[in-house]
This record gives C-alpha cells, sequence and structure tokens, in this order.
C-alpha cells in the first residue's frame, strides 16, 4: 500500500531474518565471475536512521538488530550479516540500518548489475537520492515492482537473484506474489528467486509458502523464525519467513547451522522457534 512505510519496522527480527539470508544468497551467487542481476521488486528507501524519524516510533530495531549488535558468540554466517550492517555504522554505534539495495551494492562487484523498484513516491525519491552518484550498474525506478521484474526478465547474464518482499498490508499481494513468480519462472527458469512473507494470523500468509512450493517444483527452500507466541487478539507479527526458489548449492546446511543462535537472540518466549525445509536435486 501506498501508506506503508519500512523505516516504522527498519532492524526489527522480520528484516534480520530476511537480510540473514539476503547476504547469504549473496555471498554463493558472486563465487561465479559470471555478471549477477539483483532485483529487488519493493526496495523502500535505501538506508534508515535509528535515531530519528519513523525508526523511533516504536524501536523495533531493540528486538532486532539490537539483540545481535553486541554479540561475540555468533556463527560466521550471522556474523557476516552484522558486519554488514556495521558497514553504515563505522563509528561501531548503532545509528543506522541498511535496507535491501544497500546489503546489494557491499557485496556484489563491479560486473554486477543492480536494479531497484519502489513505488512509494517519498521512498523511491528517497532511494535515488540514495544512489545518486552510484553508477551505471546501479537504477532506481520509480514504479510497480512486479511490472518492472516481468520487464528485466531474464537478464543479459543469464545469471539472477530477485529478492520479492511486500509489505502485504494489503492482501492482494500474496495473490499478486503468485502470479509474479509464475511469470517469472516461465520467463527465466533458472533464477534465484528470494520470496520474503510475514508470519501473521491471516490465511493468506499461511497458505502462500506451500502455494510457492508448488511453484517451485523440485528446487526450493524455505525457513522461517517465530520469535513471539502468536496474539490472543489475533493480530501483529509473531514471526516471518523467507521461499527461496533455486537455492545456491549448500545454503540449507549454513542457515540451519546458524538458526539455532538466532531464536536464542531473537526468541521473546517459549514459542520462539525456527523450520527449515529443503528440496533440491
Amino acid at each position: 500500500m501506498l501508506s506503508y512505510r519500512h523505516g516504522f519496522h527498519a532492524g526489527n527480527h522480520a528484516d534480520v531474518l530476511k537480510h540473514f539470508v539476503l547476504v547469504q544468497l549473496l555471498r554463493h551467487l558472486t563465487r561465479k565471475d559470471k555478471p549477477l542481476w539483483v532485483i529487488d521488486t519493493h526496495a523502500g528507501a535505501g538506508c534508515y536512521s535509528l535515531e530519528e524519524g519513523y525508526a523511533t516510533k516504536n524501536a523495533e530495531f531493540e528486538n532486532g538488530i539490537g539483540r545481535l549488535w553486541t554479540r561475540q558468540d555468533l556463527p560466521a554466517p550471522l556474523a557476516d550479516y552484522v558486519e554488514q550492517v556495521r558497514n553504515v555504522n563505522p563509528d561501531g554505534v548503532l545509528r543506522n540500518y541498511p535496507g535491501s539495495p544497500q546489503f546489494a551494492l557491499q557485496l556484489t562487484r563491479e560486473q554486477d548489475r543492480l536494479r531497484f523498484f519502489e513505488l512509494h513516491t517519498n521512498e523511491s525519491k528517497a532511494l535515488d537520492e540514495y544512489f545518486r552518484g552510484a553508477g551505471r550498474r546501479v537504477a532506481v525506478v520509480a514504479g510497480d515492482g512486479f511490472a518492472g521484474l516481468k520487464a528485466v526478465l531474464p537478464p543479459p547474464s543469464r545469471r539472477g537473484l530477485a529478492l520479492i518482499d511486500p509489505s502485504y498490508e494489503n492482501k492482494s499481494d500474496y495473490r499478486a506474489v503468485l502470479v509474479a513468480m509464475d511469470d517469472a519462472l516461465q520467463r527465466f527458469a533458472t533464477g534465484t528467486y528470494a520470496v520474503w512473507y510475514p508470519q501473521v494470523q491471516r490465511r493468506e500468509s499461511e497458505n502462500l509458502p506451500e502455494q510457492l512450493r508448488r511453484l517451485a517444483g523440485s528446487d526450493w527452500l524455505h525457513l522461517s523464525l517465530t520469535v513471539v507466541t502468536p496474539a490472543a487478539d489475533g493480530f501483529g507479527l509473531h514471526g516471518s519467513g523467507m521461499f527461496v526458489i533455486n537455492p545456491p548449492w549448500n545454503l540449507e546446511t549454513q542457515l540451519r547451522a546458524a538458526m539455532p543462535k538466532l531464536v536464542e537472540a531473537l526468541g521473546q518466549d517459549d514459542h520462539a522457534a525456527f523450520s527449515l525445509q529443503f528440496q533440491q536435486t
């Protein structure tokens, strides 16, 4: 929805899961010399202040990245994610949180291409300003990310990672994700697609992973993190998930090794847990 501003939620537990997985995907996919295209359908503003503005209203980052910031016992994949956040906090104080585009910029190479789509007018303006001067490998498009995904597939290099993470404030987003993924797999069947979704008490959210699994066929990974018992009134975000189609080889092993520590760090009650399922041929 055009009223949605991700700054309110920057650095929360859902961001931690999403960006932890994104960092690992980019690490794997940039090991080959061939250029990689990274497409972000709902890119947001690029980077967020945690000291002023939207993020300070509910300070959701305190139960997300804030719980990892000073820990010295993190497994290597989680430590890598935190180190990427440190890149936008050079004085060592947690003041800023990078959005997905900034993670992508930090972890890609000169031969790679980044395509960021954002429909919200103010967010897209902020994103464009943030990446002004970033060079030809970065393109910011003020527009619908679902349509943008269709327009850029298949990428010229035939290597691509698409992050699809709408707000889902409008339940029509669930259907839009499925339509976009069906089309994307027909256009570019070998691409890697990472779909984030919220764990909320809504039928569409509960059904989405199985619907994606049916689209994915034989190569997929589904990771979810629950941090708190679902609220009795049926409202609120109690966790989130990432569904990856065509995941890189060995991604599952690294995620599985790190997730118990993430549950320990971010869990808010005894209901905290993770689930990891995958199928790979």
